[in-house]
């Protein structure tokens, strides 16, 4: 029973490293934001956003397939679209708390922990997959910023963070 799960939790550690390897080797092949604009007569535009101009944003229209620009002054609010990280929380919960729980477990008592049917690593895997769901769903939910009566101050530092999260992150 010990064995196998290192193996089970050797063999999820390596998947998830795999999985953050390739994140990091396709950031060369990034995307912008995906943006909802609501203009302040009431038209959106949905699309991901390419730059962040002056005075302006550059969104490759999903409807359309074009470059669109939106003046600052015409919009009203802003929704940044995320994708959901539910999935990764409760699997990286799942390890997180099944290990740690298997780790206290065998530091206060190792027959209950080694005992084939005190399942102590499910049990833990399964409150820390509850949290990491909770913690993932979080981190995924869509933000939305007013921008319609907001300072000339506050309006750049809205664009600033935007543009960190631009396609193009040095548009001149």
């Amino acid at each position: 029973m010990k064995n196998k799960v290192l193996v089970v939790v050797f063999s999820l550690v390596a998947c998830l490293g795999h999985l953050v390897a390739k994140q990091y080797l396709t950031q060369e092949e990034r995307k912008g934001a995906n943006l909802i604009v609501t203009k302040t007569d009431g038209q959106q535009v949905k699309g991901e956003l390419i730059a962040v101009k002056q005075a302006s944003l550059l969104l490759l229209d999903s409807l359309v397939g074009a470059d669109v620009s939106v003046e600052m002054g015409e919009i009203a609010v802003i929704k940044i679209i995320k994708k959901s990280k539910a999935l990764i929380g409760a699997f990286g919960g799942f390890l997180i708390g099944g290990g740690a729980g298997y780790l206290i477990a065998y530091a206060t008592d190792k027959e209950y922990a080694t005992d084939p049917e005190s399942n102590v690593f499910l049990y833990y895997g399964i409150l820390g997959l509850v949290a990491g769901l909770i913690a993932g769903e979080a981190l995924g939910r869509d933000k939305t910023i007013k921008i319609k009566g907001k300072s000339p101050e506050e309006i750049e530092a809205v664009m600033e963070k935007l543009r960190s999260q631009a396609r193009i992150t040095d548009f001149q």
